[in-house]
């Protein structure tokens, strides 16, 4: 095993674990409006961006989208999904919904093979549509168990879904795409916090010191968990990031159950099980395809 690949898999395994964990990191901001948090998130990671960018010297970039009102657009539409997809889980674990949103994360990888179909025109393997079929499955249990659609998880799910498969086509890197996506929403996020600042029950004017300095903290954990994850994704293959992605939402399983006690009812396992069955059969259908020797030529 050489000494890149190594460092590839300590780097995103740290980065999914990172995101796993974020869970015990927003309980302790639970009494800050979400909407809130995810713009004290926007700004701060914008400012910590702007710092690794001006260090490493690295703004030329910004110069060449100036006549690319298309890119521009694209993540104008990325920056409102990554948004949607901050607020719906940071709402989730301040609600005692983490199963759920760990549920999400579990789906994400089937979603990504369907988006890939319809979208991209790609064609998934039988073994894929199997594992896809499998997770519909679960989320239909789940959804007649509790009489509703499990929206947390989907909401998460797709919203993911879809800003992956943005950025996929999009010609920039992790670094300047965050860039990109903060500046974005940072204009939106400084008028709201100005909003809620002045209405007097903003963090800004009726926080404690610890509340502020969480809320300042959120940035940098948001761009250096991002930053290890291209570290790491630069190293290694698709397949092993791929499985590596199982360890956050298997984190924030085991948070839900066993340190917040969520209720987890025994029929709900079922659902949980059929959508881990299918994870088994995608990965274990994609490490086949990978290391499976070549056909000899006729």
């Amino acid at each position: 095993m050489n000494s890149s690949y190594s460092k590839g898999v300590l780097s995103a395994a740290l980065a999914y674990a990172c995101w796993g964990l974020f869970p015990l990191f927003f309980k302790l901001l639970g009494h800050v409006n979400p909407a809130e948090v995810v713009a004290h998130r926007t700004v701060w990671s914008l400012l910590f961006v702007l710092l690794v960018l001006a260090v490493m010297k690295r703004f030329a970039w910004m110069r060449d989208l100036l006549g690319k009102p298309r890119v521009l657009a694209a993540f104008a539409l990325s920056a409102l999904l990554l948004a949607c997809n901050w607020l719906v889980y940071v709402w989730a674990v301040q609600n005692d919904h983490v199963l759920d949103a760990s549920l999400g994360y579990f789906i994400n990888p089937l979603v990504n093979v369907a988006l890939g179909f319809l979208v991209l025109h790609e064609r998934p393997r039988k073994l894929q549509w199997l594992a896809v079929g499998l997770a519909a499955a679960g989320v239909l249990w789940l959804t007649l168990q509790a009489g509703r659609l499990p929206w947390v998880a989907l909401a998460l799910a797709f919203s993911f879904g879809f800003y992956g498969l943005l950025r996929k086509i999009a010609p920039l890197g992790a670094l300047e795409g965050l860039t990109l996506e903060t500046l974005i929403l940072t204009p939106v996020a400084i008028a709201a916090l100005a909003w809620w600042s002045w209405q007097g029950h903003g963090a800004l004017v009726a926080g404690d010191g610890a509340t502020l300095a969480l809320l300042l903290l959120a940035g940098p954990l948001t761009a250096v968990t991002l930053l290890l994850f291209a570290s790491g994704a630069r190293r290694i293959p698709m397949t092993t990031l791929g499985l590596l992605q199982y360890i956050a939402p298997t984190l924030q399983f085991g948070l839900g159950v066993w340190i917040f006690h969520e209720p987890f009812q025994p029929a709900r396992l079922i659902g949980f099980a059929l959508i881990w069955l299918a994870l088994a059969v995608y990965s274990l259908e994609s490490l086949w395809t990978r290391w499976r020797p070549a056909p000899l030529p006729a």
